[in-house]
């Protein structure tokens, strides 16, 4: 049983030697870099949501939903020139959606409508055609149909109840596309991989990962930032398989030891590349309290004297037990953290301590602080 323990133990050992830590766990290429040219863009509109039950714009507050409900109406053949009508069923709304990579002319995509005048809820209301338009100015797409409002309000003569926001909403394949940005891919000589988290290893790392896996080299990496691809020329009458094939290969990302603190939320997260030099520390509190606890001096019934009040005010100053710890050299994030948390340290202290250790030198790592 001896032996068979013991080459079990060599056996595991000969497995796992060479491979990189748990924490470095490998990620696909499409994870970590965009490929140049495959990006989205931001449309948005100006449009009208009808059929509200009273619960839109007040037209007095919202003179642009009058006009534009006018001029809605006149391109349907209504004149309402010099007519008072002041429905409360209109508000006027913005328009956003993100049209998707290579959308084609009559796909639909999602659409997100905000009020922005001073309607109360925008549930049950439908936008009315609205064109979408790039930052170029050019119509890409046109919304219309029923809103799905985010929340719901009710409202009584003492009371108000609101539940979610009721003034913003969406509406599911809420429009069609109508242009086509034109981006020729399959004309491309070459590919950029853009790093999301720019890194000089890991864009390294990708290049050789690429190399070795269409067996030449026809990836380099410019920067930490761009790793630039040659398309075979027998690969670009299907650069979209070629391009599945490269962003299912796996790497091993490498970053910089980070130590991010939030101060408004206490919140601490910590690399685990993270190393400390030998550094003592010491954490005390001191406790001061002051509590008031006036009195009231009154005379006797028949002495001439008033009633006064007699400050009376008691001060406890109190020193909390300091301790201090020896963090030795080259320790990791999970040691670091355990000393820590054995002196008792809170969030709050603990971001102080950081702060302290990496102005003495002793924190290897980026400290950002938010």
């Amino acid at each position: 049983m001896r032996r068979l323990a013991f080459l079990l133990i060599l056996l595991a050992t000969a497995l796992t030697a060479g491979q990189p830590p748990a924490w470095a766990a490998s990620a696909r290429i499409k994870d970590l870099v965009n490929f140049q040219g495959v990006r989205g863009n931001d449309l948005v509109g100006y449009g009208l949501v009808v059929g509200l039950n009273g619960t839109g714009d007040s037209l007095r507050n919202s003179p642009f939903t009058e006009e534009a409900l006018a001029n809605v109406l006149e391109r349907l053949g209504v004149n309402v020139q010099g007519e008072n009508f002041r429905p409360r069923n209109v508000a006027a709304v913005l328009v956003t959606a993100a049209l998707p990579p290579f959308a084609r002319a009559g796909s639909r995509v999602d659409v997100t409508v905000s009020a922005i005048g001073d309607a109360k809820s925008l549930l049950g209301g439908a936008l009315v055609m609205t064109p979408l338009n790039a930052a170029d100015g050019k119509i890409y797409a046109v919304a219309q149909g029923p809103l799905i409002a985010g929340g719901e309000a009710f409202e009584g003569d003492a009371a108000t109840v609101t539940k979610g926001v009721p003034t913003a909403g969406a509406i599911p394949n809420g429009a069609r596309v109508e242009r086509e940005v034109d981006f020729a891919l399959a004309e491309l000589e070459s590919v950029r991989l853009a790093l999301r988290d720019p890194d000089f290893t890991t864009a390294n790392r990708i290049q050789h990962r690429i190399n070795a896996y269409l067996g030449q080299p026809l990836a380099a990496a410019l920067d930490p930032g761009t790793v630039d691809l040659a398309v075979p020329p027998a690969r670009r009458r299907a650069i979209a398989g070629f391009i599945a094939e490269i962003e299912a290969l796996t790497v091993r990302p490498d970053q910089p030891a980070r130590v991010v603190v939030d101060q408004r939320s206490g919140t601490i997260v910590m690399g685990a590349d993270v190393r400390i030099s030998t550094v003592a520390v010491s954490q005390g509190n001191l406790t001061v309290r002051i509590e008031e606890t006036p009195q009231v001096s009154q005379p006797n019934p028949f002495a001439a004297g008033q009633t006064v009040t007699v400050p009376r005010t008691g001060i406890d100053v109190q020193q909390g037990n300091s301790k201090m710890a020896v963090v030795e050299s080259g320790t990791n994030l999970a040691e670091l953290v355990a000393g820590l948390n054995a002196l008792g340290i809170g969030p709050r202290d603990m971001i102080d301590i950081l702060s302290a250790i990496k102005t003495a030198g002793a924190l290897h790592a980026e400290l950002v602080v938010r």
